[in-house]
């Protein structure tokens, strides 16, 4: 796996990597809208080893590996289940009505 091999190569974690590639894809974005990964931390210690991802630095190869390995039709889903988005649609459709 494209993202276990880079993880391997740079010393980070899988996260770390998945957090370096979007903080890559921003980088090449400066006039478009910003991709902010959202690092949804319990303990403090979880979001100390987030911010590790800070340190990496993914080359432009190993951002092309990555979209090579996961292009965006492989990834690309609803963040819900429709059940699940009925309830959290509910709110739009009793403000309608």
């Amino acid at each position: 796996d494209t993202v276990a091999r880079l993880a391997t190569e740079n010393s980070p974690t899988r996260a770390h990597v998945a957090i370096a590639w979007d903080l890559a894809k921003s980088a090449d974005r400066p006039t478009a809208s910003a991709i902010v990964p959202v690092i949804g931390a319990r303990k403090r210690t979880h979001l100390a080893e987030s911010l590790g991802a800070l340190r990496v630095t993914l080359s432009a190869a190993a951002v092309a590996d990555i979209e090579a390995a996961l292009p965006p039709s492989q990834i690309a889903a609803e963040r819900y289940a429709p059940t699940h988005m009925t309830h959290l649609d509910s709110e739009k459709s009793a403000a309608r009505n």
